[in-house]
């Protein structure tokens, strides 16, 4: 696979992997490898990890509406397509998680753990509507701290949507939002 070899000021992008297939992991670099620098590294899967395969993109950009539009919906509708036939080449169970971070103020993190097939596309497809609800979640009587430096979601099954779970400082200090209640609870220990 070959380096994009645009200047130095050219963002970046980073994959981390293990379980990928190379011809995966070849189409996730051919969406990406026109905006961006790719820079991947293939992992080894971690001892109490309960999945097969695991994707993490560290995306240099704030997840917003002008995102989308530079790095085109069509191309995103793209790698959204491929995230959910890696889920389908796989089957449902433990097979695959994807974490999705983009780099802005705060970083937004998506985990994609979804065990189900269907609930997984459900997932990648609705991934997009956060969007609109980036501004309440981010106001800041709606977050524990004034000094968030990512904001995770996760996709909840139950309410078939993406939710709040987890709020990071910047001293690296953890709140979980419990479900449920709207209140953040001081995590201890938690990755």
């Amino acid at each position: 696979m070959g380096q994009n070899t645009e200047s130095s000021t050219t963002p970046h992008v980073d994959f981390t992997f293990y379980g990928i297939s190379p011809w995966e992991i070849e189409v996730a670099y051919s969406y990406f490898n026109s905006k961006f620098i790719v820079k991947q590294q293939e992992i080894q899967p971690q001892e109490d990890s309960e999945f097969v395969s695991y994707l993490g993109l560290v995306i240099p950009a704030q997840f917003s509406q002008e995102f989308f539009k530079w790095f085109e919906f069509r191309r995103w509708e793209k790698v959204k397509a491929l995230f959910k036939e890696m889920k389908r080449r796989r089957g449902s169970g433990n097979a695959l998680k994807i974490e999705i971070i983009f780099r802005g103020r705060p970083s937004i993190k998506f985990i994609v753990d979804v065990h189900d097939k269907q609930w997984f596309s459900s997932a990648i497809e609705k991934m997009d509507f956060v969007l609109e609800l980036i501004p309440y979640h981010l106001a800041p009587q709606n977050l524990p701290k004034d000094n968030i430096k990512q904001i995770t979601y996760k996709f909840d099954t139950e309410l078939i949507r993406w939710s709040l779970h987890l709020a990071t400082d910047a001293t690296g200090s953890k709140y979980l939002l419990v479900k449920n209640t709207n209140e953040w609870k001081l995590q201890q220990n938690i990755n």
